[in-house]
């Protein structure tokens, strides 16, 4: 009898370990994710919890690193990625800025357009 109800207790927790994920109620667990190195997180424009923030604060964020910097340019790049072309022309407005080729010439681009962002108000 004691052999039978081990059986039984074996089989159902075996069939309570199926590929579904555990579940807290009705709603399946949250995976919590370890965040970026400091170094990554420096690089980056920092986001406010709860909405995402506009890609003219981040851009002014930038200019909190050093400027002349590769890791400005890295975090307004991580804002707006690259895509050089062969000649592009003057720079019409920010996005337009990822077209130079040369970081330099990237760099003093999004510099003058994040500089003359007016200053958004603090919520």
């Amino acid at each position: 009898m004691i052999l039978a109800v081990a059986a039984v207790l074996y089989s159902a927790s075996a069939f309570a370990q199926a590929d579904k994920p555990p579940m807290v109620g009705d709603k399946p667990l949250v995976q919590v994710k370890p965040k970026g190195t400091k170094a990554a997180a420096a690089t980056a424009a920092p986001a406010p919890k709860g909405k995402p923030q506009s890609i003219a604060a981040r851009l002014q964020a930038c200019l909190e690193i050093d400027d002349g910097t590769k890791d400005r340019l890295n975090c307004y790049d991580a804002v707006i990625p690259p895509a050089p072309k062969p000649k592009p022309a003057k720079a019409k407005g920010y996005a337009d800025c990822r077209f130079f080729k040369e970081e330099d010439e990237r760099l003093a681009c999004f510099n003058g357009f994040a500089e003359s962002i007016p200053k958004l108000p603090k919520s």
